[in-house]
């Protein structure tokens, strides 16, 4: 099968099997895993903040930063598209008592300044504490998109304006700054606190990391241990993630450019329609003109053709090219995709 269903299903490298294997290890809940210190200082170096905590996924990174940014009873600003409020278990307010102001995702991933802005509760007895923004970059629901400094600078600005932290969800973030050329230390540095995956694009098996200023991650490691996060010979998994950083993200570039191919092959395909602009990463969303064809039928026709992905929504759906996945492959399902589209209005 070509799995297209995400980054997610990556297998680990020969040289991650290899370090695992070999991984100097201690008790990380002491401190004492040389490997996982390692990472940690790697991970805060590479985007240039002061100190870094290994978490087990990007849900948890999130959370734990979310939670040491926002007492509970306060606010955090984000997307009405962002992952952090529509597929993490609603774990901020579950679990920290934090109240979610959602605002408008624009369709480049974006948030407007003005609606930040309007957002931000006036100090009235009232209203909970407005105390975080959140930004997601890149942006998985607006098709994998980027946001470059340019964009975010407006929210920034706001944010500054009113004493707020802003968190950046960057999951991908290794593939923004791919896809626009730039450091990722550099597009990151108006981020107080950054959640990025070893396990997505970098093709590790385990594994998130957050950064931010060395008082901040103190507190983040304590939260990590509330929400059971705490481990201890981590350096096992944390052997492939550090190689995932060093090796894999050089050829993010590859990924990118089988998503071109293959969001340019399905433009051309009779019933698929797909908004080419907003294929800038190893993410392509897609969907069907005409008569109405279940997501169902349509995920189980690529199926049928031997091509794994997921519906994002009624008629919606999300192609992810990743570590694995070849010049070859996308060409083949390329081929499949005419099929598919008979099988699907077939019924």
């Amino acid at each position: 099968m070509i799995d297209l269903r995400s980054d997610t299903v990556t297998l680990p490298t020969e040289a991650m099997r290899k370090a695992m294997y070999e991984a100097e290890i201690g008790d990380d809940v002491y401190g004492e895993d040389p490997t996982v210190n390692r990472l940690e200082r790697k991970a805060a170096e590479r985007l240039g903040k002061e100190a870094g905590l290994f978490v087990v996924s990007g849900t948890m990174g999130n959370l734990v930063s979310l939670l040491t940014h926002c007492g509970r009873g306060s606010e955090a600003i984000m997307g009405d598209q962002a992952h952090t409020f529509l597929y993490e278990a609603g774990g901020s307010s579950a679990l920290g008592g934090i109240h979610v102001h959602t605002v408008p995702n624009q369709p480049d991933g974006t948030l407007r300044a003005e609606d930040v802005e309007a957002a931000v509760r006036a100090d009235n007895v009232h209203f909970p504490r407005t105390a975080l923004v959140s930004l997601e970059n890149t942006h998985n629901r607006c098709g994998g998109v980027v946001l470059n400094p340019e964009q975010m600078a407006p929210v920034v600005d706001v944010v500054r304006q009113h004493g707020l932290a802003i968190h950046l969800d960057g999951a991908r973030i290794f593939n923004a700054a791919a896809a626009l050329g730039m450091d990722v230390g550099e597009l990151v540095a108006p981020a107080d606190s950054v959640q990025f995956c070893f396990s997505k694009g970098l093709a590790a098996p385990i594994g998130s990391a957050v950064v931010g200023s060395e008082a901040f991650i103190e507190e983040a490691r304590r939260n990590r241990k509330i929400v059971g996060g705490g481990m201890r010979q981590a350096g096992v998994i944390a052997a492939a993630a550090e190689v995932a950083m060093d090796t894999m993200v050089d050829r993010l570039a590859e990924d990118h450019a089988n998503a071109r191919i293959l969001a340019e092959g399905l433009a051309e395909v009779p019933g698929f329609v797909i908004d080419l602009h907003t294929v800038q990463t190893n993410i392509v969303i897609f969907g069907c003109d005409g008569p109405a064809i279940s997501s169902e039928r349509m995920v189980g026709a690529w199926r049928q053709e031997g091509v794994l992905l997921n519906a994002m929504g009624p008629g919606r759906f999300r192609a992810v090219t990743h570590y694995g996945i070849t010049r070859d492959d996308v060409d083949a399902a390329l081929l499949a995709a005419p099929r598919v589209m008979a099988l699907a209005k077939a019924g």
